[in-house]
């Protein structure tokens, strides 16, 4: 890859299709078949990942369970098993790891490595790209898209460009010839309403942004509208972000006065459930386990843990699933002097849009 000395060498591995492509790999009779990872299709569930074949009819990410039945009705349904994914993507989020300690953690299957310092024997950010590719491929089974540029912004269209199962390198000096045909909701935070709001100025594609002076976009986007010029022109300084992985986050209260009667308790782990819920948020995090802590007042110590099928970071649902932990031990027959509420499991809180799932 032609970068200069100064540059920065960031790959985009984003991989493909992945809750699918998991049970294709594990169940070799799926393949080939419109495959749809989601909730009940015949209830208010969603669409979290479609095979290549599903796609075909329309079918994508976060799509109405029941509209994608519609749209394919010999499509295969299947609940999300995001245990079974989360210990696959540990597998591979190792593997990047092997190639450089700068890796940012976007989702289960997505991720930002930084190699600028980190290019090894191979001595190129292309040829470690192609070395990740073959190891995914031979040592898990499934396949990545790579995106490899001089920033996160480019990396991660030139990956969104080459999928399925491609490669994509874009040198700083084809950077603008790469961008500026695309329309410019491929930019990094460019949502339906900020394309509206650039349709309106006449901006289609990122040619169209480059064209406009930071003057015209600050009074119309204030501090996004430098973010939008800058993106326009391929500037993108933001950081790879390693993400450190905490075991666990919760909290606790003794008591000075034992409690006797669970709807008192009730009410502590209501409290308790907002405060981690707000320990998840600030640290960007979703839980897929949780815990309860009980000590009754003869200094006998319980817990009592469920593993959900989504990770969660909502305070109702916490507060929920901490109640029915409650009720498996003997509180409230028992005096209690201590209760705890603890999340563990702990992911990236993009995972969250899929909550949209039925529980199931």
């Amino acid at each position: 890859m032609g970068l200069g000395s100064g540059s920065r060498r960031i790959l985009h591995c984003d991989m493909d299709c992945y809750y699918a492509a998991v049970h294709m790999r594990d169940d070799p009779s799926l393949a080939g078949k419109p495959l749809i990872v989601g909730g009940d299709p015949n209830g208010r569930g969603v669409v979290a990942s479609a095979s290549y074949e599903a796609r075909r009819f329309g079918i994508h990410s976060a799509m109405p369970a029941s509209r994608a039945k519609r749209l394919c009705p010999s499509a295969v349904f299947i609940g999300p098993d995001f245990p079974r994914y989360r210990r696959e993507s540990d597998k591979i989020f190792a593997l990047y790891r092997e190639v450089t300690p700068e890796v940012e953690t976007v989702s289960l299957d997505e991720a930002y490595l930084d190699v600028t310092d980190h290019l090894g024997a191979l001595g190129s950010a292309t040829a470690l790209a192609k070395e990740i590719r073959r190891r995914v491929r031979d040592e898990r089974g499934l396949t990545v898209s790579v995106g490899v540029g001089p920033n996160c912004l480019v990396a991660k269209i030139a990956s969104d460009a080459c999928k399925p199962d491609g490669l994509r390198v874009v040198p700083p000096q084809r950077v603008q010839a790469f961008l500026d045909p695309l329309p410019v909701r491929h930019l990094h935070g460019v949502g339906p309403a900020t394309e509206r709001a650039l349709a309106v100025m006449g901006v289609a594609t990122v040619a169209d942004l480059r064209k406009r002076a930071i003057g015209e976009l600050l009074p119309r986007f204030h501090s996004h509208g430098r973010t939008l010029w800058e993106f326009a022109r391929g500037i993108d300084e933001r950081p790879v972000k390693p993400f450190h992985e905490r075991k666990s986050l919760g909290t606790e209260n003794t008591y000075r006065e034992d409690i006797s009667h669970i709807e008192a308790m009730d009410e502590q782990l209501e409290g308790m459930a907002h405060e981690v819920a707000d320990l998840l948020s600030r640290n960007e995090l979703a839980a897929c386990t949780l815990t309860v802590k009980v000590r009754y007042a003869d200094f006998t110590t319980v817990t009592r843990a469920r593993t959900l099928a989504i990770p969660t970071a909502r305070p109702g649902r916490i507060a929920a699933v901490a109640k029915a932990l409650l009720r498996r031990t003997d509180a409230g027959r028992r005096k209690v002097r201590l209760l705890g509420v603890s999340a563990s499991t702990l992911m990236p809180s993009t995972i969250l849009q899929l909550e949209l799932f039925d529980e199931i």
